[in-house]
């Protein structure tokens, strides 16, 4: 959180011709799940103890159980995957399509630099950024961790990682444009 994923992103789909993903995982994960969108959601941003599946389970004539999320999951990446040409943020696309196929991007920087782009764009407090970063943070390796039993920080899950706190926008966008097509003419896509 606080590394301009959103902003990279829609100048990397503008430059390289490309449609972003994001959202629409989760909408897509509802339908094949038969599931309420917020109910997926709820997944994906915060992890549910078992004690509040069952609950849940109890109240609602629909409950996805983690295997099943990841099922679910992992056929709606793989789908948007096949058909190439997409920018994927998130939900841990890395750990699911096939790398020899995928080129992996990793933004990161200092937290100090993550707090304040999120002052600036939620229009919040230092200590109000530095929890959400903090918790956000937490929150997405937890969810790497328990659906893909891998270090969402291990820097070999990644054809390139970069510290946007080091470059321009334009300069990380170009950087990772510069890297894409180096990787693309080395599989001979």
């Amino acid at each position: 959180p606080g590394c301009a994923t959103p902003e990279i992103a829609k100048q990397l789909s503008e430059r390289l011709q490309m449609q972003i993903i994001a959202g629409q995982i989760t909408e897509q994960i509802a339908k094949s799940a038969l599931m309420d969108e917020k109910a997926v959601k709820a997944i994906i941003e915060k992890e549910v103890t078992k004690r509040d599946g069952w609950l849940t389970s109890l109240f609602e004539t629909r409950y996805l159980f983690p295997a099943d999320f990841l099922i679910h999951l992992k056929k709606v990446i793989d789908t948007v995957g096949r058909h190439g040409d997409v920018i994927i943020i998130g939900l841990g696309a890395p750990y699911v399509l096939p790398p020899a196929k995928t080129f992996r991007v990793r933004l990161i920087a200092p937290l100090n630099s993550r707090v304040n782009r999120i002052m600036a764009i939620k229009s919040c407090s230092r200590d109000e950024a530095e929890r959400y970063a903090v918790t956000t943070e937490s929150d997405r390796r937890a969810f790497i961790q328990k659906y893909f039993n891998a270090d969402v920080t291990n820097p070999a899950d990644y054809d390139i990682l970069i510290n946007v706190s080091s470059f321009t926008m334009a300069g990380a966008v170009e950087t990772i444009i510069s890297a894409f097509e180096t990787w693309k003419k080395g599989k001979n896509l």
